[in-house]
């Protein structure tokens, strides 16, 4: 259970701060090729602001220390 926490908190916690402080997001939609969704990020414009973004990253991070914390509790 603590690895499956700290496998999510990791990569949400670097899946968010790819998006936030660089263009990772567009990039990585016209790679599988959705770039019609690109078009809908801008327009609404919900998951570049750092409200959204920041709170996400700091749960992210929260939830890979615990995972963290259960593994080594296990130990």
């Amino acid at each position: 259970m603590g690895r499956t926490i700290a496998t999510l908190g990791g990569l949400g916690s670097v899946l968010g701060l790819l998006c936030c402080f660089t263009g990772f997001l567009p990039v990585a939609l016209t790679s599988i090729g959705a770039t019609g969704l690109i078009s809908l990020l801008y327009r609404d414009s919900l998951l570049y602001r750092d409200s959204v973004l920041l709170p996400f990253v700091a749960v992210s991070l929260v939830a890979l220390l615990m995972g963290l914390w259960m593994m080594h509790r296990k130990h």
